[in-house]
C-alpha cells in the first residue's frame, strides 16, 4: 500500500479561489467581487453565480460595493492586486470598511515581486505596512497553497475587515520542508513554529520568505547553531506571546519578508521586542527603493537578498558578534 500523495506546488491564489468557490456554495452571506483579474475565468459559480460580480478595473467601485454588501449582512471577499487594494483603493478601504469596522474581506494578488515583469507600478511591497497601519483590520500573510484556503474559512467568523495577502506563482507546500516531522496547524492568529533552536531566531512570512528561512536554519545546523523559525503569517494582530517565547532564549532575532523593509513584518517584530524584550534585530527585507530593472520574482527576490544565503550570512555576522573577538 503506497502513502498518501506528496501536496503538490500551487499558487496561494489559486487555493484562494477554490476555498472561495466553496464558501459560495455553502454560505448563502458570501459574494465574490472580482476587479477583471482573470483568475475566476471558466470557473462554475453554479447556484452561486449570482454572489459572483465582476466590476472590472474599478478599485474603489469595488471597496465601496464590498462595504455596502458587509453593512446589509453579506460577507463580501474582494479580489484584487495587491498594490491596487493598499494604493489606488486605499481611501475607500480606510474610510467606508476599516472606519466602520465592516466584515470585508480583500485578497490582494500579486503581492511582493509577483508582478516582477510589469516593474515598480505592480511591485505590492507596501501592502503590509498600509493594511497594519489600519485599526482593526486583520492581516494574514499565508507561506502555501494549503495556508491560503485554510485562511478563508477561517476569517469568515472575524467580525472587522481582513487583508489577506496573496501569490501568483505555484509555491511548495510547507509540509515539503518538514522532513520526519508533521506540520504545526495553520491558525489565523497564531504564530506557526517550523523549527526548534535557542541561539537564534528567524522570523518570516509569505512563501518565499519562509523557506529561505527553514533552508537557512537547516545549513546552520550543520555548522552546530541552532536556528528556531517560526512563520508569523498573521502580522496584525500579532501573537506577541510566541514570539517572545520564540525570541527569549534566542541572542538575536533576524526577520524575513519579501516587503520594504519600513512598516512590515521586521518594523512589527523590532517594536514590540523593543517594548517588552530588548535584543538585536536584523530586518532581511527590500532596502528603501523601487526596483532598477524588471524580472520575474525569484530573481527580483535573489537581487533584493531575500535569499537563505543572505539569512546565512546575517546569522553569523550577528553571533559573532554576540561571542566578541577572539571567542569564536
Amino acid at each position: 500500500m503506497t502513502g498518501p500523495e506528496p501536496a503538490r506546488a500551487r499558487s496561494s491564489r489559486e487555493a484562494y479561489r477554490d476555498a472561495l468557490v466553496a464558501l459560495l456554495a455553502a454560505d448563502e452571506r458570501a459574494f465574490c467581487l472580482d476587479s477583471d483579474t482573470g483568475l475566476f475565468t471558466g470557473v462554475s459559480f453554479a447556484a452561486a453565480k449570482d454572489r459572483y460580480v465582476n466590476l472590472g478595473i474599478s478599485e474603489q467601485n469595488l471597496m465601496g460595493m464590498a462595504a455596502g454588501l458587509a453593512a446589509s449582512g453579506k460577507v463580501p471577499f474582494v479580489t484584487t492586486m495587491a498594490t491596487f487594494a493598499a494604493t489606488r483603493a486605499l481611501e475607500a478601504v480606510k474610510l467606508d470598511i476599516a472606519y466602520p469596522g465592516l466584515p470585508v474581506r480583500i485578497a490582494g494578488t500579486h503581492a511582493g515581486f509577483a508582478a516582477g515583469h510589469l516593474g515598480p507600478t505592480h511591485h505590492a511591497l507596501e501592502d503590509l505596512a498600509v493594511m497594519c497601519a489600519l485599526p482593526g483590520v486583520t492581516v494574514v500573510v499565508p507561506a502555501d497553497a494549503g495556508q491560503a484556503g485554510q485562511a478563508v474559512g477561517q476569517t469568515t467568523g472575524i467580525p472587522g475587515p481582513v487583508y489577506l495577502r496573496l501569490g501568483k506563482e505555484a509555491t511548495p507546500a510547507l509540509e515539503s520542508a518538514m522532513p520526519g516531522g508533521g506540520l504545526p496547524p495553520f491558525t489565523v492568529g497564531t504564530g506557526q513554529r517550523l523549527r526548534a533552536g535557542g541561539d537564534l531566531a528567524i522570523v518570516a512570512c509569505g512563501p518565499y520568505p519562509v523557506h529561505a528561512a527553514l533552508a537557512a536554519s537547516d545549513a546552520l545546523a550543520a555548522s552546530g547553531i541552532a536556528a528556531a523559525v517560526l512563520n508569523l503569517h498573521t502580522l496584525w494582530p500579532l501573537d506577541v506571546a510566541t514570539l517572545l517565547d520564540v525570541a527569549g532564549p534566542a541572542a538575536a532575532v533576524i526577520t524575513v519578508e519579501e516587503h520594504w523593509r519600513h512598516g512590515g513584518l521586521g518594523s512589527l517584530v523590532a517594536q514590540e521586542l523593543a517594548e517588552r524584550l530588548p535584543k538585536r534585530v536584523a530586518r532581511i527585507g527590500v532596502p528603501e527603493t523601487f526596483a532598477a530593472t524588471a524580472g520575474n520574482q525569484r530573481e527580483l527576490l535573489d537581487q533584493h537578498g531575500i535569499t537563505s544565503t543572505r539569512i546565512i550570512e546575517r546569522a553569523q555576522a550577528l553571533l559573532d558578534v554576540r561571542a566578541g573577538p577572539g571567542t569564536r
